[in-house]
């Protein structure tokens, strides 16, 4: 617990534009390799074919451009728990010669209960054959309950928001922005990182970065995963959703250090059908990520997090 509790700060500047630099040569690294994120060979960020493009906006001033995205990133977050799927999560060891020694696999779709609830069905019993990481499912699940949607409207009078550049993310123009907590908080957990947005439409496309409080931060004391890079899927021409994200991590034993790494994915997204269940259903717990959905698992006593 006390890697998980350890003092963290801002995500510093210079970390960022290292972070930046990088990603090209990351690009050439292959996919099994232990060493820094990049993103996976089959991974591509396009549109849905067939919306109509608008004009280039004109060239805006970066307030403007965040009052945007921000608007829009309230809309997916409360869009997505509407939308069934597939999701994904592999946990990797990895041995001195960078090939994978051992996995955790689970994967889980994204249902409606008769009562109208989102919650996950298991496709099967998770396998393993790790050799030194231990760990419940439910901590692997945690992993992707974080929230995906940070710098929303409502939420972004917490954050500092700098414009650092533009880079080119597969076939999308974007603007880059540092975002970083005003104050950090004991039981309120924010993102700290960079958010890439495309040019033409003003929506977020990926983002790098991890949810910390004032102790730290978040993760499962188990799973040593902080810092996630996570790209986003068009679906139905209208909405951004997390299809991909990956954190790279270390396993310390006494004589040695297991390079680790954790890859969620979500794919199959669909509309769920209406039901008959109230318009208006309760709000899930405050610990909760909004776009997370309902489970059955006991109250938790994590940090809350926006």
């Amino acid at each position: 617990m006390a890697d998980a509790l350890r003092k963290t700060s801002p995500l510093p500047l210079f970390l960022v534009s290292a972070a930046l630099c990088f990603f090209p040569a990351a690009l050439r690294s292959q996919e099994n390799a232990p060493g820094p994120l990049q993103p996976p060979p089959e991974h591509k960020v396009t549109r849905v074919i067939g919306v109509p493009e608008p004009e280039a906006p004109p060239s805006l001033p970066p307030e403007q451009i965040i009052e945007r995205f921000a608007k829009k990133e309230e809309l997916y977050q409360g869009t997505r728990p509407t939308f069934g799927y597939t999701k994904t999560i592999r946990i990797q060891e990895f041995g001195p010669d960078g090939h994978p020694t051992g996995e955790f696999l689970a994967t889980y779709d994204g249902v409606r209960s008769p009562d109208g609830k989102l919650y996950e069905r298991a496709h099967a019993a998770p396998e393993s054959t790790l050799q030194y990481l231990q760990f419940e499912p439910e901590d692997a699940q945690k992993l992707t309950r974080l929230p995906h949607y940070a710098v929303t409207t409502s939420q972004l009078s917490k954050y500092n928001l700098k414009y650092l550049n533009t880079e080119k993310v597969d076939e999308v123009d974007c603007y880059i922005f540092q975002v970083s907590p005003k104050q950090l908080d004991r039981q309120y957990a924010l993102f700290d990182g960079v958010i890439w947005v495309d040019q033409k439409y003003l929506e977020v496309v990926k983002t790098y970065g991890q949810w910390i409080t004032d102790l730290g931060a978040l993760h499962p004391p188990s799973l040593p995963f902080e810092m996630f890079e996570t790209y986003r899927e068009n679906v139905e021409g209208k909405y951004w959703f997390p299809d991909y994200s990956r954190s790279d991590g270390v396993y310390k034993l006494k004589d040695r250090d297991v390079p680790i790494r954790v890859t969620i994915k979500w794919s199959n997204y669909k509309a769920l059908p209406a039901t008959s269940a109230p318009a208006s259903p309760p709000s899930p717990p405050a610990s909760q990520s909004p776009s997370a959905p309902t489970t059955t698992s006991p109250p938790s006593t994590s940090p809350k997090h926006y």
